[in-house]
């Protein structure tokens, strides 16, 4: 049964809705599921769970206000839009203490970096798309130009690992294009999602541009790919699910945008800063290794191994696991039970076929819970599983390479291709090998810059298209040409 709810729970001393937010309503469901703190494993609260009945009330919302949104053209979206960041950026403080208390992720980068960056991106979005300017030209006697149009609703998918910020990654071009939205949060970390809906009704955005609708994967976000009224379908999270994602969309050819996971390598060379390089590597624990873009696979040069690895052991030893809320936590918990014991089962699997385990692998004994030690590999068998699978947790593998060849191949030696890091003092170096690396981006001598303007995703089994300034647009639009015979007025 769907009911408008009123409810509100606690969350950290701020108040969020555990309801679905549809045509500018709050919206309850007979069913909910639970939500769980990985801090300490405790019940955050009971979301309700939307089935089909719930994605077409959202969908159809969506339908309804899409002819008005789209007619308001990018600079009347763009007043809407705005007003929404600046609201983002007054509760950055807000956003931090729900998604850390959700997700488990750290307090202090939530604060400083993530929840602004959420504003961010729906800023950004909201100019590029006011800016945006279809090419012009004339050939063969006529003159053609090239124009944006709104495609419809969008259904956007996003991942528990940095819920808002994705979430915002998708919501702003998709609204900045004129489309209206269904959102389908993460199950394990929908509260900073439920919180966007809050802000943009309070920025005046009308009913049913921007839908927020809870659920299970196999249920919500089955019945939303498949929904015959959904247009454009953006999708962040496993490649399993980005499967099955992938064949709604080829039944009724919709296109589909996907980011997936990564086993992203980190090479250095001997000529590279050595010290800037290390500190990289030791970064990859961040987010307790639940980062998509994460060089887990330490490439170093031989010549250089023995003492990176030392330097590994020696910076382990000052990383702070805990509580994600402490200022002095390096390291945070795992999301879930579940998730921590798939993370336990792939370092066993390593250990079980002969990888030498060099720190961590379990557990911590002083805290328990889901807090996973920082975990080092090396004197890895060719092929094995640590070093072809993404683990999505705090665990890294080092291998060593003798010539640039042998790092290029080691490189490009699994499925996936979204990301990879290259540290090197020699620039043409950098060119070659960078060229040479299958990625979606790829980094030299810095880690995670981002500018969003550039195109983002991945290559091979890390996902399809791109997006980031044209290319979301090119995406969540439909990009039409109109030729004209000079003269003919």
């Amino acid at each position: 049964m769907i009911t408008q709810s009123n409810k509100r729970i606690q969350i950290a001393g701020v108040e969020v809705s555990p309801d679905h937010y549809i045509g500018g309503k709050r919206v309850g469901s007979a069913q909910v599921f639970t939500v769980v703190s990985p801090i300490d494993e405790s019940v955050l609260g009971e979301v309700a769970s939307a089935g089909a009945a719930e994605v077409d009330l959202a969908v159809q919302a969506a339908k309804q206000a899409f002819p008005e949104w789209a007619a308001l053209g990018a600079k009347g979206r763009g007043v809407y839009l705005r007003k929404l960041a600046e609201l983002i950026e007054a509760h950055v403080e807000q956003l931090a203490i729900v998604e850390t208390t959700n997700n488990g992720s750290l307090l202090e980068a939530s604060r400083l970096r993530v929840m602004k960056r959420g504003a961010h991106n729906i800023r950004f979005f909201a100019e590029w798309a006011e800016k945006l300017e279809g090419e012009a030209w004339e050939s063969n006697g006529s003159h053609y130009s090239v124009h944006y149009e709104p495609s419809g609703v969008s259904a956007l998918i996003t991942p528990w690992n940095a819920p808002f910020m994705l979430s915002t990654w998708k919501v702003g071009p998709a609204l900045a294009a004129g489309n209206t939205v269904v959102v389908k949060p993460p199950e394990w970390a929908p509260f900073t999602c439920s919180m966007l809906a809050d802000f943009a009704e309070e920025a005046g955005l009308p009913a049913g541009v921007l839908n927020i609708v809870q659920g299970i994967g196999e249920e919500a976000g089955a019945a939303l790919v498949n929904h015959p009224d959904v247009s454009r379908i953006s999708f962040t999270g496993s490649g399993e699910t980005g499967r099955i994602i992938g064949k709604a969309a080829a039944e009724r050819i919709v296109p589909v945008s996907m980011e997936l996971g990564g086993k992203s390598p980190l090479v250095v060379f001997a000529d590279a800063d050595f010290d800037a390089a290390l500190r990289t590597a030791i970064g990859q624990y961040d987010n307790a290794g639940q980062v998509c873009l994460a060089g887990t696979r330490i490439l170093v040069e031989e010549s250089i191994a023995e003492k990176f690895l030392a330097g590994m052991k020696a910076a382990a030893q000052n990383i702070v696991l805990g509580d994600p809320r402490n200022a002095a936590t390096d390291v945070g918990p795992l999301i879930t039970r579940e998730h921590l014991q798939r993370v336990q089962g792939f370092v066993d699997r390593a250990i079980a076929a002969g990888a030498e385990l060099v720190y961590g692998g379990s557990v911590s004994a002083e805290l328990g819970g889901l807090y996973f030690q920082p975990t080092l590999f090396t004197n890895i068998p060719e092929g094995a599983e640590i070093v072809r699978e993404e683990v999505f947790g705090p665990v890294l593998t080092l291998q060593t390479f003798a010539t640039e060849e042998e790092a290029i191949a080691m490189a490009n030696s699994t499925a996936y291709g979204l990301a990879a890091t290259i540290f090197t003092g020699d620039e043409q170096r950098a060119e070659r090998v960078g060229a040479a690396i299958s990625a979606g981006t790829v980094w030299v001598n810095t880690f995670f810059a981002r500018d969003l303007a550039a195109p983002f995703g991945g290559s091979k089994q890390s996902g399809i298209g791109r997006e980031g300034g044209n290319w979301s647009f090119d995406f969540f639009c439909d990009v039409k040409t109109i030729a004209k015979r000079i003269g003919s007025f």
